[in-house]
């Protein structure tokens, strides 16, 4: 069995959407004699994380509501780095996507390390596509699932077929392929999103 970490780290000074400061996290260590207690400050969106409804829709479903046995299972890695700006509908017909499928793109946002304002991003059509195909999730390698598109049309087409969105992977030395996919992000209540640790496994399989 092999692993995969595609888990961004957590540190003061990472790389935040936007390069925004308010985005930093702040880890503030406490130390009374030998004993140290830190004390964090988190977006909810920080580095790896799973979007909730409520992030881009009005009154939209909070953290809670995304089913933890939906982000443990199969998942389909797909190799998009010949992509230089958006995955659209062409670009996935490309590969084999049944209903049910939790895809994870590869693209070459997973080789930047500083904040790039023109990351790949999956575009509205491809959006559609895969809500028409009846994906379980979908996971990318930029800290946002789109950009440049008014509405933000790609969140809500997901959210609207209840299709699970993961940012802030890095998947630069994972191959294309399928592997078991563990998810497991931080237990918020009434929250748009959480902070995840997300591990692939090769050669594992669950019945």
């Amino acid at each position: 069995m092999k692993m995969y970490d595609v888990t961004g780290a957590v540190y003061e000074g990472m790389t935040v959407y936007k390069n925004k400061p308010e985005k930093q996290p702040r880890i503030n260590p406490v130390t009374n004699g030998y004993v140290t207690e830190s004390r964090i400050e988190l977006d909810v969106h920080t580095g790896t994380h799973v979007d909730a409804p409520l992030h881009m829709v009005t009154d939209g479903a909070t953290f809670e509501s995304i089913s933890l046995e939906k982000l443990v299972g199969t998942c389909k890695v797909l190799d998009l780095t010949h992509v230089q700006d958006r995955i659209g509908r062409a670009d996935l017909e490309a590969f084999e996507i049944g209903a049910g499928d939790f895809l994870l793109f590869k693209t070459r946002n997973s080789w930047e390390e500083a904040f790039d304002f023109e990351f790949v991003f999956l575009a509205k059509d491809g959006a559609e596509y895969l809500a028409n195909l009846g994906v379980r999730g979908v996971g990318t390698d930029a800290l946002g699932i789109e950009r440049s598109q008014e509405g933000h049309p790609t969140h809500k087409t997901l959210f609207a077929s209840e299709i699970i969105i993961i940012e802030g992977l890095r998947l630069k030395e994972v191959p294309q392929g399928e592997y078991l996919m563990v998810a497991a992000p931080l237990k918020l209540m009434g929250t748009d999103a959480a902070p995840a640790r997300v591990l692939l496994l090769d050669g594992v399989t669950i019945s």
